[in-house]
């Protein structure tokens, strides 16, 4: 598996590794309209930790 990145855009995140949207969902990211931006960028929009969301993400995939 490849570790997920914070530069990584989260629409191919969720592509790769569906069960990731519960991780989105729990953190409150917007995977919708932030969907085609980075984890770090979007996740710093919506004021989430971007190392938390990332251990998450790569816990859940």
């Amino acid at each position: 598996m490849t570790p997920i990145t914070k530069d990584m855009i989260i629409n191919d995140v969720i592509k790769r590794y569906p069960e990731t949207i519960a991780v989105f969902n729990r953190f409150n990211v917007d995977a919708c309209c932030g969907g085609g931006s980075s984890i770090e960028a979007t996740a710093k929009a919506d004021g989430v930790e971007v190392e938390a969301l990332l251990v998450a993400l790569n816990e859940a995939a």
